[in-house]
């Protein structure tokens, strides 16, 4: 199927254009509202993209792509793919390039650390899961692969695993996959809200000083520097989209390569390079690193683009198949996990308060976290933590989905 064999519209190009934005404009006045030192930030953005998806999604659908094969095509749901992608790939491509320079040296420093509280963050997940889909059989009365397929979708949401919810949907029967995407959907908003509330409300309830907790962050960070190259670097660009561009390249083919049914995605594989390209920050005398005014940029107008993209067909599945019990089961699914996975990385693993979150944030799978949780540090060291834990959790979430499925069957 090639969308560039049928027509689209200038107008319906203009009007989802024309709806990206108007949603970040809103988004981000509502984030701006603050209660008692806690605000929604960049999540409002993902608010009001669900509530306009419940409400406007069919008016953005009502345009559709005609192939030479005559197959339907809905072009907002293939334009919004796009932007959410866009997104994703220049946020983490942002974030892998803040995090490398001190990225392998604070993996190797942390490595235990980092891997065993993924594994105990993910685990607690599936568990969770696992209760819920005993639960939910006691209530509801449906064959177990229905409610797997439904819940498994919410384990999914609730972690913000695009891979996850890509390999449930891969593993479960193929006319149960719509119960995939349904409890993705709507477990999705909570998903996203939750960790976004909990990295804001735990340093507050903490009564943290966040200055000095910079400084353990960026003591730790500073035993972990690698040594900078003192000579005369050349620029091919003044804003380093060049080396921003080729990471991103690299990173979608990496991404794109499968061993069995796992794949790192574009996400992973952008991630990947541009921590690598970051560590090393050059070839000779030629730089590979992107002005910091270009990567602060483009990580939030990657995280804005991909909550919208994500947020509007979401809110469209979320009215159609909304059941109250759903939410609560994708609640017990991000706090259950969020919880021990923080008490766990305090008290046994002894991790600094931002080095914590930024490792939750990671375990978590969770992108929207990560800008708020640098908003709130006020430092973007943050990023290091999130950047190790996340490969980690990204593997072992996609193989929970997996087992959990395939148990059932």
């Amino acid at each position: 199927m090639n969308l560039f064999d049928g027509v689209i519209s200038i107008q319906s190009v203009s009007f989802l254009v024309f709806s990206v934005f108007a949603i970040a404009v809103v988004g981000y006045l509502l984030g701006r509202i603050t209660i008692k030192g806690v605000s929604l930030g960049d999540a409002a953005v993902f608010i009001v993209a669900l509530l306009y998806g419940c409400f406007c999604y069919e008016n953005l659908s009502s345009n559709v792509v005609v192939t030479s094969g005559e197959t339907v095509v809905s072009f907002a749901k293939e334009g919004l793919k796009l932007v959410e992608n866009l997104g994703l790939i220049l946020f983490v491509t942002s974030v892998g390039f803040i995090a490398g320079p001190n990225f392998f040296g604070n993996f190797k420093k942390n490595f235990k650390s980092y891997v065993l509280l993924a594994l105990v963050v993910i685990i607690m997940g599936g568990l969770s899961c696992a209760g819920c889909i005993f639960i939910d059989k006691q209530i509801s009365g449906d064959s177990y692969e229905e409610i797997t397929a439904m819940l498994v979708g919410l384990l999914s949401g609730s972690l913000t695993s695009t891979p996850a919810f890509s390999a449930a949907k891969g593993t479960v029967n193929p006319d149960l996959e719509e119960l995939v995407s349904v409890g993705h959907g709507i477990a999705y908003l909570f998903g996203v809200i939750g960790v976004v509330l909990f990295v804001q409300i735990v340093p507050k309830m903490m009564k943290a000083d966040m200055a000095v907790e910079r400084e353990k962050l960026m003591t730790a960070d500073t035993a972990s520097k690698k040594k900078v190259y003192n000579g005369k670097l050349i620029e091919i660009d003044e804003f380093g989209f060049m080396p921003f561009s080729l990471a991103a390249i690299l990173g979608i083919f990496i991404g794109a390569i499968k061993i069995g049914s796992f794949s790192l995605t574009t996400t992973g594989g952008c991630l990947l390079v541009s921590l690598i390209i970051g560590h090393f920050a050059r070839i000779g005398c030629v730089s590979l690193t992107p002005k910091a005014t270009t990567l602060k940029v483009f990580r939030e107008l990657g995280l804005m683009l991909f909550l919208v993209g994500a947020g509007i067909p979401g809110g469209a599945s979320f009215v159609t198949h909304f059941k109250p019990v759903y939410f609560v089961y994708g609640i017990i699914m991000t706090i259950i996990p969020m919880i021990i996975g923080f008490l766990f990385a305090k008290y046994v693993l002894k991790l600094s308060l931002l080095n914590n979150l930024g490792s939750i944030t990671g375990g978590m799978t969770s992108t929207p976290a990560l800008g708020t949780l640098i908003g709130t540090a006020g430092t973007e060291n943050v990023a290091s933590a999130y950047a190790a834990t996340y490969p980690v959790a990204l593997i072992s979430v996609v193989l929970v989905s997996q087992i959990l499925i395939l148990l059932i069957k």
